[in-house]
């Protein structure tokens, strides 16, 4: 792993956004960690990370608003794990606290970029960081470190994010609180994440009217998503941010 003060090279790195098709979560380890049974794909929706010498971050692109720049963010946080140092520019367009991976691909792509594949190292930034890192389509179990990769599918999804967001942490907080429910759907998270953002009940049934199909939750929320391209339909969901995206 090179040195701190060895200089670098420009280098530009794609972050693509995770879509969870499927979680379950299947326990929770004595140490509060849930643990998890998802399926995850990898999309064309991605944010794009730039290194260059220095050591700053700055977060610009349609996706920027809100993203704080401190050093809790996982940039930050991915450049101590791997001891180096950058100054990186993140074309953010990846929509934040929609459930869709945004920190942890550009945690991920940080890693990448440092040449650092440990998925211990990966998983202490964040539970969606290993697969983030590896990417594609998988079975993600554990904690979220255990990726068994499955085929590629060629898919198309529209997603819709609302113009607000889900705390992550609130959603499993709650799932907890309420003795951990099956969700009747293939997201076990979706009655917590509809008891702590009562909002996301209208735009999930928003999204299904204007396509004819059930929204299905991402993640931990707050984006819906339903497979096809209904982006002209769903055009009239604004102020979501809709985005129609392929699988890679």
């Amino acid at each position: 792993m090179s040195a701190p003060s060895e200089r670098i090279r420009p280098v530009t790195v794609r972050a693509p956004a995770k879509l969870t098709r499927s979680l379950r979560i299947t326990g929770v380890r004595a140490d509060g960690y849930h643990l998890l049974d998802a399926e995850m794909v990898s999309l064309e929706l991605a944010d794009t990370l730039t290194f260059t010498e220095g050591d700053d971050l700055r977060v610009s692109g349609p996706a920027a608003a809100g993203v704080p720049t401190g050093e809790g963010n996982l940039v930050r946080r991915a450049l101590r794990a791997v001891g180096r140092t950058a100054a990186v520019h993140v074309d953010k367009r990846i929509p934040a606290g929609g459930g869709l991976g945004g920190g942890s691909a550009d945690a991920a792509a940080v890693l990448r970029w440092a040449g650092c594949d440990d998925l211990a190292v990966a998983v202490a930034l964040g539970a969606d960081v290993p697969f983030c890192l590896r990417g594609g389509r998988a079975r993600v179990t554990g904690i979220g470190e255990v990726l068994e990769p499955l085929p590629p599918i060629d898919l198309t999804y529209t997603l819709c994010t609302p113009p607000f967001g889900a705390s992550t942490a609130a959603v499993f907080r709650r799932w907890d609180e309420m003795g951990g429910p099956t969700a009747d759907g293939p997201n076990d998270l979706e009655p917590a994440a509809l008891a702590i953002e009562p909002r996301l009940a209208a735009w999930r049934d928003r999204l299904a009217e204007v396509t004819g199909r059930p929204a299905v939750l991402a993640g931990s929320g707050a984006t819906w998503f339903v497979e096809g391209d209904f982006g002209a339909a769903a055009a009239e969901l604004a102020p979501a941010t809709v985005v129609v995206t392929r699988t890679l």
